[in-house]
This record gives structure tokens, sequence and C-alpha cells, in this order.
């Protein structure tokens, strides 16, 4: 199985440009790690196993646990209406959102930019500078001005500033700042010792940087770009939180081993929290709180996943629950690496059907 995910990473690297990470692991045994590519083009510096990527909206998987831990805690509950906990007054923030309709995409609040209806995100920062925004409570102005899409509860529609408004949330319950708090409570306590919110503007920050093509040369090879002016430059409560392969197949196992949260709520992370489906060819996918299960044409669950692209950012945490395995790609240069994942899903799942 090892030399035949090791081809396909191999593949993605001289044919679609892959810079980043992988691994493969069970509950004993890494199965595949590799690293390729550069985390520095201009000085050459390659990737090593260790290196911090940007997670994108993987991060939503670590607001939604620090959302669960406040719950264990008593400090919040799920039903809580987010107008209660949030001084929202002059928004269109309607007075019915849960908690659990921010957590699950099923709030119907607008966002920022709506990738379901082809907004692109980078677009945002054509008038408005990137680096005004550094903490959650900078994003309001984008999005909760704008009405609604629908009642919430009534339907489900991928949302970012869902999870701005959790991390608000976090910081008024907890009293901390969103970062430290997920740090401290989530990083520290599982001993992710390579994970942080590092700024693209820390010169000590030890991280991958991101690419993207810009078109190519008179030579048809590609145009490569940094990504620092195509968003904010430090990670909040939707996307951007640094870190490795390693760390996060240690947090979801966290997740399930009740490192960080209770039983029950550890239970409730790793299943579907709503009944709105979206039916695919072959499939469906469902949502849970802050990640996505998705489940073959004949009803079994195939992975528990949450991804997250940007530019020059790609990343995918998958763990397959019946085979107790997990799947991670981190990238760092534009790259398909959803076929990438998609074609070491079927090693991993014909391998695991082979031994069974």
């Amino acid at each position: 199985m090892q030399l035949a995910i090791s081809s396909v990473f191999e593949y993605y690297v001289k044919h679609d440009h892959f810079s980043g990470c992988g691994l493969v692991k069970s509950a004993d045994e890494i199965i595949y790690s590799g690293a390729y590519g550069l985390s520095h083009r201009g000085f050459g510096i390659p990737n090593t196993i260790d290196t911090l990527f940007d997670t994108a909206s993987v991060t939503k998987m670590f607001t939604a646990t620090a959302i669960l831990q406040l719950v264990d805690k008593g400090l919040l509950k799920l039903d809580d209406k987010i107008t209660d906990i949030l001084d929202l007054t002059g928004t269109k923030i309607p007075k019915d959102v849960t908690l659990a309709h921010l957590l699950t995409h099923t709030s119907g609040i607008a966002d920022d930019a709506d990738e379901e209806a082809g907004e692109v995100y980078e677009d945002l920062f054509i008038d408005k500078p990137n680096y005004s925004i550094r903490c959650c409570a900078d994003f309001i102005p984008q999005f909760a001005y704008k009405a609604p899409l629908f009642k919430a509860g009534s339907g489900v529609r991928y949302n970012n500033c869902a999870f701005v408004l959790l991390g608000l949330a976090i910081e008024a319950a907890s009293k901390k700042r969103y970062q430290n708090y997920v740090s401290k409570e989530i990083f520290e306590k599982c001993n992710m010792k390579h994970s942080a919110f590092c700024a693209k503007d820390d010169a000590d920050a030890k991280i991958a940087e991101g690419y993207f093509t810009a078109g190519t040369d008179h030579k048809n090879k590609p145009i490569w770009k940094k990504n620092i002016y195509s968003y904010p430059p430090v990670g909040t409560a939707d996307g951007g939180a640094y870190t490795t392969v390693g760390d996060m197949d240690i947090f979801i196992r966290s997740v399930k081993n009740g490192k960080l949260l209770s039983k029950k709520l550890s239970d409730a992370m790793l299943k579907p929290q709503t009944g709105i489906e979206k039916k695919l060819d072959h499939g469906k996918i469902v949502n849970g709180y802050g990640c996505h299960f998705f489940y073959d044409a004949d009803g079994h669950l195939v992975r528990l996943y949450k991804e997250g692209q940007r530019a020059g950012v790609a990343a995918m945490l998958a763990y397959y629950p019946q085979i107790d395995t997990t799947s991670m790609i981190l990238g760092n240069q534009t790259c398909n690496v959803w076929t990438l994942h998609y074609e070491v899903e079927q090693i991993i799942l014909i391998g695991s059907h082979r031994n069974t």
C-alpha cells in the first residue's frame, strides 16, 4: 500500500505541481508519510514532514471543538441564540440563529464571499487591505449587514462567516481571544507541538509560503505568485491556523479518544448533526459540527472529513472510522489535491477490504 500511495503523490508532483505533505496512518502504524516541493521557492527550502502549512477551512474543526468544550463547561448551550451572546444590533443576523445552526452551515445568514454562488474570496481585498483584518470582529462589516439567504434550519449552504460568529461566541464565553483559547485548550491540551496561528508578517514563523499560478510564460511554464494579498495575514475562526499532517492526526484521534471533550460531545463530533442531505451521483454528504460525512450510494459511511482551499493553500483531513485510519494532505501550491486525495482513498479502502 505504501508504494502505491507514494506513486500517486509522485505523479501529482510531476504532472500537477503538488508541493506539500501527505500522511496515512492507522491507530498504531504509519502507512505512508511523505514531503514534496518547496516551502520557500526563492531560497529553495524543501518541505519536510514537520513543515507547518496553512489549513484554510480545516480550522473550522478547531472552532467547533472549542464551542463544544465551552458547552461541556456549561458556558454555552448549542441551542443558544447568537444574538443573545453577541450584540448584533443593527445587523441583519436573524434572532432565531443558534450555535447549532452556525456549526452545521444551516444558519441561512449571508457570507462575505458566497463560494457556492461562485464569488471569489480574494476579491474582497481589491478595495480593502487584507492586513486590516486580524481578529474575528474585523469581519463583521463584510457580511452582517447582508440579508439572510433562507430561514435558519430550513436549508444548508456552506458559510465561512458563520464560524466568525462562533469565534466571537468563544471569545465572549471564555473571555479570551479566539486564537489564544484554541492554542491553549486544543493545541496544548492534546500535544499538537507544531500548530499555531502564525501571521504572514511574523519573520520567525517556520511556515510554508503559499503559491498560486498567474498564467504561464513563453515556455508554457507556470508563473508563480505568493498569496500574501489573497486573505488576512493571520488565521481566525473560519480558517488559517497552521499545522502539520502529524498534528492533524493527533487532533482527530484526541477528539475520538475523549481527550478534548466529554464522551457525549466527542461522540456528537463524530456523527452528522443535521437531517439535511446534499445528494451526489455516487452518494450523499451530511454536515456535522464543523465537518462533513460522506456516505456511498449504498448508504454506508465512508469518511468524516474537512477540506480547505484558497489561493496557494490546499488541505484535507479525512478519517475512516470503520478502519480507524486517517488520510491527511497539506499543500502550499496550486494543485488538484482533491483528485489526489480520492486516488489515495481508493488505495486505502481497497487495501483495507483485502485485509478483512
